[in-house]
């Protein structure tokens, strides 16, 4: 087996989008694959019967396509895509001339009124195959501003789309900004992290002809809120004709996270509001006779409270919604849907402990259970879908990569009594998208540790190379041991802070890994899935138990003859940058260099130059009536005993977690004389999406701990760059 290089990365596929058709019979799903040619990923869409009988089918290969959707009968698949304009919709459409003077406007505008000049960009439109006719997809669509989300009627000659839909005056404004024009804006939420400074167009729902793609627009049936640019509608057409959306449309929507469960007739009539604005609702979705919806609502104020799974009559009033998973204190997984098997039945994925799983609930009843002992410990279900008798499941394994199962629904329940022998007998598995990756290259192996931080207990995940004897250099903890089978350790942290860490595959480590590092993950105080206290513990406290958590991981890792206690390296993004800011400042002898990537280390300055001060208000208040707080959780303001070797990565137009924040810990490393890095990726958000820019950062990261590993130092072969 060969060392994973970093341009590798091009040569990895991973899924998304899973969807069932309604017969269980077949399973379409989106697989991101590079384009080395334009340096990004590419989206595609593929079909396979849920017997895995036969191999995935690839249905597209030009632009990206999600949100794959099946029509109630399974003949027809659904999705949104930004392809140039389907021929039919230039030609054929109407035999008649256009009227003098006319031609050219004529040709450069489609029936919906968008521009269709060869030089504008596609917007995103639905389109369809027809699976029983064959032929390409065609497309349904042709908003000005595209479709954002869309869901099918229940006898599948109809669409509800959710689209944007710019007055006179906005659309001047649109096209003055594309044109280079000034950002004038007077919203509090003025701007959102991948989506940029944002305007005041509505997105409204509209009633779409699936044939001639004939649409009327419900004029009281529109989004709402701070985020909505990021959170959308979620429009369902349940099976009682009514359409249910998440939006927000009290008073000074862009100062609060709320967003409540709204339902409406076709025709736009009989609007019925079903939550009462104290909760973040999303993903509403219909009990199979359509009396009953089912959503996820977090707490709007404090993310350390778990989201649950709430359940609602469609005739009751806005209050009236009942928690079916409040006694679990567990999170529902981000972005976690409820999946309604039958009348009173409903399975969703949970944060619980470290792993994400199924859990089975019953309507109105406050009695969740935890299900599919096949998953085992080393796997994370990241997806779920269920259709008939028929259940598919996206696993996620350090070393196995991440692919499509399919098993029998009933073995969801499984009490696992055979799963010791064999854990994977009643599943099938569908996909393997990254056998040739897996089958060149050193893959990780993974153990979960339980260790003491200050009387608490608290786990996590270490990743190494497949060799590695964790038995064999297991050392007492209180002895004196130097640990002498000990390799360097990466210690990633997680985001959020509110988010956790389970055995999953990730490129990122089997890098590390296969280059003789152990990862070292901890699922420290103030992440999910652990309960409520567990996550409040670090609310308004930025930089406190999560330092002691991380360190005392460490530390453990080295007491036990894993981990050179002077090879220890940080690493992480986001909360993880954010982190080890605290890390470097607080715990100056801990790593011998890390590499903070779009964090915050200056709380004040960050307010109102990130996309985040409705949740730092929430928090923390305002910096000026609370500057104490604002200070306490800045890594900046303890720069002073900063030792530590730093690479501080950024991305240019990141408004989670702004590149100025970064430039200011550079900036300020440099000042006191540490050895330090800047890298800037300048067209880049909260992420790092392009291939090259992906490896490029891999390559830094790698880079700068051979840099500053005293092993190579030692041993002369530190490296200049």
């Amino acid at each position: 087996m060969q060392p994973v290089p970093t341009e590798a990365f091009s040569d990895l596929t991973t899924i998304s989008d899973v969807a069932l058709s309604p017969s269980g019979d077949r399973v379409a799903f989106v697989a991101a694959e590079s384009d080395p040619d334009e340096d990004e990923r590419l989206a595609s869409l593929f079909v396979l019967p849920a017997d895995g009988s036969r191999e995935p089918h690839r249905l597209t290969r030009v632009s990206s396509a999600s949100s794959p959707t099946w029509s109630p009968g399974g003949d027809r698949l659904a999705f949104l895509a930004a392809r140039e304009e389907d021929f039919e919709r230039r030609v054929g459409r109407d035999d008649a001339e256009p009227a003098d003077g006319d031609a050219d406007d004529e040709a450069n505008t489609d029936a919906g009124g968008a521009d269709t000049d060869a030089d504008a960009e596609p917007k995103s439109q639905v389109w369809l195959f027809d699976l029983a006719r064959g032929g390409d997809a065609r497309q349904v669509t042709a908003f000005e501003e595209g479709a954002d989300e869309f869901d099918w009627s229940p006898d599948g000659d109809r669409m509800v789309v959710a689209a944007r839909d710019p007055t006179e005056d906005e659309r001047a404004y649109l096209d003055d900004r594309r044109d280079g024009g000034p950002v004038e804006t007077e919203r509090f939420q003025h701007k959102l992290d991948g989506k940029g400074y944002l305007d005041t167009v509505t997105t409204y729902l509209f009633v779409v002809d699936a044939e001639t793609g004939e649409s009327d627009r419900l004029d009281d049936a529109r989004g709402g809120g701070a985020f909505h640019a990021l959170a959308g509608m979620d429009p369902r057409w349940g099976p009682s004709g009514r359409i249910a959306y998440t939006a927000y449309e009290g008073e000074d929507a862009d100062a609060t996270i709320a967003r409540d469960v709204y339902s409406v007739r076709p025709d736009g009539t009989d609007k019925r509001r079903h939550t009462d604005g104290e909760l973040g609702a999303s993903a509403p979705r219909w009990s199979p006779d359509g009396d009953r919806l089912a959503f996820a609502g977090g707490d709007p104020e404090n993310w350390c409270i778990p989201t649950q799974l709430h359940v609602t009559s469609v005739d009751a009033d806005g209050d009236a919604y009942e928690s079916a998973s409040a006694s679990l204190d567990r999170t529902l997984a981000r972005g976690a849907e409820p999946v309604w098997v039958d009348g009173d039945t409903l399975y969703a994925l949970v944060g619980d402990d470290g792993k994400t799983r199924p859990v089975r609930f019953l309507a109105g009843e406050d009695d969740p259970e935890r299900v599919f002992e096949a998953q085992g410990e080393k796997r994370a279900c990241t997806m779920l879908d269920v259709a008939e008798d028929t259940a598919v499941v996206h696993l996620s394994h350090p070393s196995e990569g991440a692919d499509l199962y399919a098993l029998e629904l009933g073995s969801l329940d499984d009490s696992g009594s055979h799963t010791d022998s064999d854990p994977d007998a009643e599943l099938t598995r569908l996909t393997d998208v990254n056998a040739e990756f897996r089958d060149r290259y050193e893959m990780p192996q993974v153990r979960r540790v339980t260790y003491d931080s200050d009387g608490v207990d608290v786990d996590g995940v270490v990743y190494a190379p497949p060799s590695f004897d964790f038995e064999g250099t297991d050392a007492d903890a209180d002895s004196d041991t130097d640990g002498e089978g000990s390799l360097p350790v990466v210690v990633a942290i997680h985001g959020g802070p509110v988010s956790y860490d389970e055995p999953e595959f990730r490129f990122d480590h089997a890098v590390f890994t296969s280059r003789g590092y152990l990862v070292f993950r901890p699922n420290y105080r103030g992440g999910s899935s652990y309960g409520r206290d567990f996550s409040e513990a670090l609310r308004g406290r930025w930089g406190t138990v999560e330092v002691d958590d991380i360190a005392a991981g460490a530390r453990e890792l080295v007491a036990r003859g894993w981990a050179d206690e002077d090879r220890v390296f940080g690493h992480g993004f986001s909360y993880g940058g954010i982190a080890q800011g605290f890390l470097v400042t607080r715990e100056p002898d801990l790593f011998a260099a890390a590499a903070p990537e779009h964090g915050l280390y200056d709380l004040r300055s960050a307010y109102g130059t990130d996309d985040s001060h409705v949740w730092a208000e929430n928090e923390y208040g305002v910096p000026w009536e609370n500057p104490e707080a604002y200070d306490a959780s800045s890594a900046i303001r303890d720069v002073g005993a900063l030792r530590t070797p730093l690479l501080v990565v950024a991305g240019g137009e990141d408004w989670r977690c702004p590149p100025s924040q970064s430039e200011q810990l550079y900036v300020s490393a440099k000042s006191e004389g540490v050895d330090a890095r800047f890298v800037l990726y300048p067209d880049e958000h909260h992420n790092i999406g392009a291939p090259e820019r992906a490896i490029h950062r891999l390559d830094e990261i790698t880079a700068w701990y051979e840099r500053h590993d005293p092993a190579r130092e030692t041993d002369g072969e530190a490296d200049d760059r």
